[in-house]
Formats: structure tokens, sequence, C-alpha cells
């Protein structure tokens, strides 16, 4: 693919610290984006926490979430920290707006599994329990079987037809005021509170928490997840329906997020998730925010939360097709990022872009909103797919997992400067495959070699200290 390096993309790399994580393959484009990308969320931390970005604050509880989830717990954990107990009160209850928090769960279970932190873990969980608790009464429709509320992120009412959007009140962008919008059931928000049960059920484990609560827990996120496949999925075409409005109707619309978030999660039936990663419509620039395009919606002013590009929907449907084995869509997700941000977005992971890969505020309410820049959660988005994917990292309490796919063209890639724990790790992938050929890790501080041979994983343990090289080859 060609590119162009432009000034601001140079600035921007030269501007990073020599301890900075770095990536250096044979693909240019996908180097200069991780570097941007780590300079975005570098950029972004202010006072220890970190901000969604150009023209926004740090506040958003499922920004902060999205971004230590993403990458954050692992490349700056101390700054993760931080920021996901800035969005409680007072470490009691997940704040903010109510829909979507408790994405807040899957982050700070991920935050453990990261650091190992058992202190972090259990204030963690008394936190997640009480608001699951206090969201089980307000929101839950015991008639469906899920949960009520807008769809994952999508505060504006651009990201919904009629009824949800209500014309009377077309110049009120928030979606709360559209008076329906609280009953709806959508799919990305019922995903998410299934793994959030998930991962209750695991931190309670952990914790040797009463046995029923652990239960309890365990058959919550089965019902719910029964229940997402008997309203939201569809056999007869291997897709998923975006929401259920208030009158009960079905809303036949693409719901990026929620198909990333089902795929992710194994809530597709089983041996069916290439199916549907088949049937889903994706852009030349990759998935959109929701398809199709709205009636009131025109090409020329495409809907804020429609049919536009959101990078960060983008990594982690990237990041769910790697998970099913879609190998050459995850690639695609991955330049078509990189390509956004260093190219079409000349040196910036911007938050929204049309269809043609331009970047744009999208059109809600009558107007054309602002473009806003240095997106953290694009950028981290991006980080996911190449650190979770190409190089197969995945923690847990006693260290890291590698079940690295390599490049696309099985070329050498590097990642240096991983600070892990008390280690600092240079990973080496050389070839592109789902087997292990062979591998090595080398503690250069104590001399010490660990040669594998022909397995699937390789584990990286959390006692390591020191300068340490990991070359692995794949078959």
């Amino acid at each position: 693919m060609k590119f162009r390096f432009l000034s601001l993309t140079l600035l921007l790399l030269l501007s990073l610290g020599a301890t900075a994580q770095q990536m250096h393959s044979s693909n240019a484009l996908l180097d200069s984006a991780f570097r941007l990308a780590v300079w975005t969320i570098d950029h972004n931390t202010h006072d220890g926490i970190i901000h969604a970005g150009g023209g926004y604050g740090g506040e958003w509880t499922r920004d902060c979430a999205i971004n230590s989830w993403n990458a954050l717990s692992l490349l700056r954990p101390e700054v993760a920290e931080k920021s996901l107990w800035s969005v409680t009160e007072n470490g009691a209850r997940i704040g903010h707006q109510y829909w979507d928090k408790i994405i807040w769960v899957i982050a700070a279970y991920n935050h453990y599994q990261t650091t190992g932190d058992t202190v972090f873990l259990r204030k963690a969980y008394r936190c997640s329990r009480t608001t699951m608790e206090e969201l089980e009464r307000l929101c839950f429709d015991s008639t469906y079987g899920l949960f009520m509320g807008p769809a994952v992120f999508q505060d504006g009412i651009a990201g919904y037809d009629e009824p949800v959007y209500d014309p009377a009140k077309w110049d009120d962008s928030y979606v709360l005021h559209h008076p329906h919008s609280d009953s709806t059931r959508c799919l990305s928000t019922n995903a998410v509170y299934y793994r959030a049960y998930c991962c209750l059920d695991m931190m309670a484990r952990i914790l040797e928490e009463p046995p029923a609560i652990s239960v309890s827990f365990l058959e919550k996120a089965l019902r719910l997840a029964k229940n997402i496949e008997k309203h939201f999925y569809r056999p007869d075409c291997h897709k998923f329906y975006y929401l259920i409005d208030h009158k009960g109707a079905p809303h036949d619309y693409q719901e990026g997020l929620g198909v990333a978030f089902a795929l992710l999660f194994n809530l597709v039936p089983v041996d069916e998730s290439l199916e549907v990663i088949a049937n889903t419509y994706v852009t030349a620039h990759g998935i959109p925010c929701v398809y199709p395009s709205f009636p009131r919606n025109t090409p020329d002013k495409p809907g804020r939360h429609n049919l536009m590009i959101w990078p960060h929907i983008n990594g982690f449907y990237g990041s769910a097709c790697a998970s099913q084995g879609a190998w050459k869509s995850f690639y695609f997700e991955l330049e078509s990022m990189a390509d956004l941000a260093v190219n079409r977005g000349k040196g910036d992971f911007y938050e929204i872009y049309t269809v043609d890969g331009e970047p744009s505020g999208g059109w809600q309410c009558g107007a054309l909103w602002d473009i806003k820049e240095h997106q953290t959660w694009c950028a981290t988005g991006f980080l996911r797919m190449v650190l979770n994917h190409v190089f197969g990292i995945e923690p847990f309490a006693g260290g890291l997992m590698l079940t690295p796919h390599g490049m696309q063209d099985g070329s050498t890639v590097r990642l240096e400067n991983l600070h892990y724990r008390d280690a600092n790790l240079t990973i080496e992938v050389n070839g592109c495959g789902d087997k292990i050929k062979s591998c090595d890790i080398q503690n250069l501080q104590e001399t010490v070699r660990i040669p594998q041979e022909h397995c699937r994983h390789l584990v990286i343990p959390s006692i390591l200290k020191g300068e340490v090289l990991v070359r692995i080859t794949l078959e």
C-alpha cells in the first residue's frame, strides 16, 4: 500500500522518548501508525488520567474503560488504574452515563489480569458488584430478559432511527431527551452486560467469595446469552438486529460495535462466526458504525452515528475477526486503521471518518459537527490489534501468554520496550500462522534461556526481571 510521510507525522515520531514502545517491521505504514498511537496516549494523559482526546476531557467512563482494556493496562498501568478509579463515585460504584458504564467491569478484570494486583481486584469487585445490582434493579427488562438503554457509546441521537428518534425533537442531540430511548434494548449494551457478568464470576472465584454469588453471576451470564441469541440473532441470514424498540419491533440495521462484541464474546452460535463475518457489511475503509443509512440522512449529509467510520469500532471488529480466525478481515481492518490515521488523517487519529475516508464530525440535528483530533480510543484500538493479535499478547495474573499470528506477509516484526512488571521485553515474531514452530526466552540479566518447540502458546512468567528477549518462529 502506497502512502506518504507527512511532516506532522515525522514531528510526532521524533517527539517519542527513547523508552517508548516501538514496533519495527517491513511495513512502514504500520510502524508509523504504531508510533503515532503511542504518542497519542501519552499526549492525552494529564495529571495521570487518560483523556478522550482533542476537545474532550477524562470524564467518560466508557472511554477510560475501553482505553484501559485495549492497551493502557499493559502499556501504562498506573495511568489505567488512576483513570478507572477517576470515573467511579469514590470507588464505591461506577459513575456517569448509566447505560453502558458496566463496561468498566471488563476493563477492571483485565487490569487485574495484567498487573496481578489483588488489592485492586478486591476493591474493583465490590464496586462492580454494587453497580451491577443497582443496574439490575433499574434497567433489566424481565419480559425480554435483556437490559434496557441506548447502545454502547452512542449518546447522540444520530445513531437511531424512528421511533427511538423523535422528529419533533430534531434539534436535540442527547439520546435520553428522546422519550423512548431508555426503553430500547441494544445488541452492544447487552453483549457488554454478558461479559461483565462473566468477569464478575471470575473475580468472585479468584477472591473466594461465597459460591452462591459466583454461581449466580455465571447463571445470569448464560441466561443473558440465550436471550441475546433469541432476540437479536437472525439464523436465516447470519446477522444480528441492532435493537428492539419500546414497541417490541426489531430494527434491521447492522451495529458495528454490537457485531464486534457478539463475536469477541463468543455470543454467535457455535460454528457460525465465519458466516456472520462473511455477511457483515464493510466499507472500503472498514466497518461502519451503523448500516445502512437512515431515511433522514443523505450521502452528502451522513449521520454522525450512522454510516460513518469510527475507528475504535474498527479496532474491536478487527480483534473480533482475529478471535474467530478470520485473518483476512483482521489484516484489512488493521491496514485500514493505519491508513486512516497516517494518510487520510495526515498523521492524526481522528474521531470519525466518512465512508470515503475523509475526517469529519458527521451530521446531527441539522448541523455538521466539529472534527475531533487525537482520539485516544482510536489509537488504543489500533494498539489492541497489534498487541493482542500480531504479537498475540494475552495477560493473565501469572504472566503473559503469547499466541502471535505475525505479519500478513510472514516478515519479521519486533516490539521493543514493553515494560511488564519488573521486566523490559523485546518480542520478535518471524513468519505468519497459528502454530509456534520454535521459540526461546532469553533473560539477559540472569543469562537464562528457556527454549520451546512446536507449541500453541508461549508463556512469559511474571517473575522475570530485567532485559528479556523473546524470539518466536511461526509455522
